[in-house]
């Protein structure tokens, strides 16, 4: 009965064939993107003594770290919905899939905030820097994101358990998504309203933490370096055009976050609008709310395949020591290789 309810609803909501597909391989080059690129440039950190002990880079490892846990439990999941042609049941998985995706993006969010306010000090308050951001304070600013993190993730699937309905089993159940973000999982809940309210407050504010932030930052760069070429009568373009791509790319970054908010807006401005009965044991959504659910599908895995090029291939620092270290391995290879040759011809004389 569940499989047929989770078919149904599938089919009601994604009729059309050539969506389906466009939809699941979408998801599936954005994922392989994602992993990849990740994947190399945090092997590539990893193995540069010159890069690891950075500020700049101990940050960008944490925030490659959260999006490689992120797409791993992403794409499958919207992978698997696709394939079998059902929404997403109410499970083990699914709670683990929401608690592991709510800790990377918070975690996300506010390692892009610590990488704004790090440039600003050292652009800004270079004389300082380096005794403001020592190796034990970058270890405790990183691992107070995680914790942070993981407090949001906790309180919120606390108050899902505390606030659902009488009844609500979490095996056999089925939602109307293809994946377990917060609309889907809450409704499926019963709609717990303290979840729902700390879960909408806590995300908003981050948002908007991590923007002053970043316009605070940037706006005092760009000051810096306008400051630095006044005396000769010049405007600093490149000062200007990185403040714009790097302003760009954090509304690109911050996406997903924007499509939420609007669905939480959504969700209270319609609040029982917003989803219509039907003629299957679930409800389904109004097709406002399910564009914003796969709008969010399709952007959550945008920001893991960008911020290794962000923060990390576009930097002088990274192009001149991946290379470094790719032809280190190559050299160190050849001699070994050639020690071997020379031990074997010992052996035979």
């Amino acid at each position: 009965m569940t499989a047929d309810v989770g078919e149904c609803t599938f089919s009601t909501i994604l009729p059309a064939e050539i969506t389906v597909q466009a939809l699941m391989w979408t998801i599936v080059i954005l994922t392989l993107v994602a992993a990849s690129v990740n994947a190399c440039t945090l092997v590539g950190l990893r193995h540069s003594e010159d890069l690891t002990w950075t500020p700049r880079y101990t940050l960008l490892k944490n925030l490659i770290l959260s999006d490689v846990l992120l797409i791993i439990t992403h794409g499958p999941t919207v992978i698997y919905c696709l394939y079998q042609r059902r929404t997403l049941s109410l499970g083990n998985w699914c709670l683990i899939q929401y608690f592991v995706g709510t800790v990377c993006l918070f975690n996300s969010v506010l390692t892009i905030t610590c990488m704004a306010l790090e440039r600003y000090l050292y652009v800004c308050q270079a004389i300082h820097y380096l005794r403001i951001l020592t190796s034990r304070r970058m270890c405790g600013i990183v691992s107070i994101t995680w914790l942070l993190s993981v407090c949001e993730a906790v309180v919120s699937m606390s108050l899902l358990h505390l606030g659902r309905e009488q009844g609500t089993h979490l095996e056999g159940h089925t939602t109307f998504g293809l994946l377990c973000e917060p609309d889907t999982l809450e409704h499926a809940m019963g709609n717990p309203r303290a979840a729902a309210i700390f879960r909408k407050v806590s995300g908003f504010s981050v948002t908007m933490a991590c923007l002053v932030s970043y316009s605070f930052s940037y706006v005092r760069m760009y000051q810096e370096a306008r400051n630095a070429v006044q005396p000769f009568l010049q405007v600093n373009r490149r000062a200007r055009k990185t403040v714009l791509f790097y302003c760009v790319m954090l509304l690109i970054q911050l996406l997903p976050a924007f499509v939420k908010i609007t669905s939480d807006a959504i969700w209270e401005l319609e609040g029982a609008r917003a989803m219509v009965p039907s003629t299957f044991p679930v409800f389904i959504p109004s097709s406002t709310a399910w564009r914003l659910h796969i709008a969010l599908l399709l952007l959550i895995p945008v920001p893991p395949c960008i911020n290794p090029l962000i923060y990390g291939l576009r930097n002088r620092e990274v192009h001149q020591g991946l290379p470094k270290m790719i032809w280190c391995k190559g050299k160190c290879h050849e001699l070994r290789c050639m020690d071997g040759g020379n031990a074997s011809r010992n052996v035979g004389v």
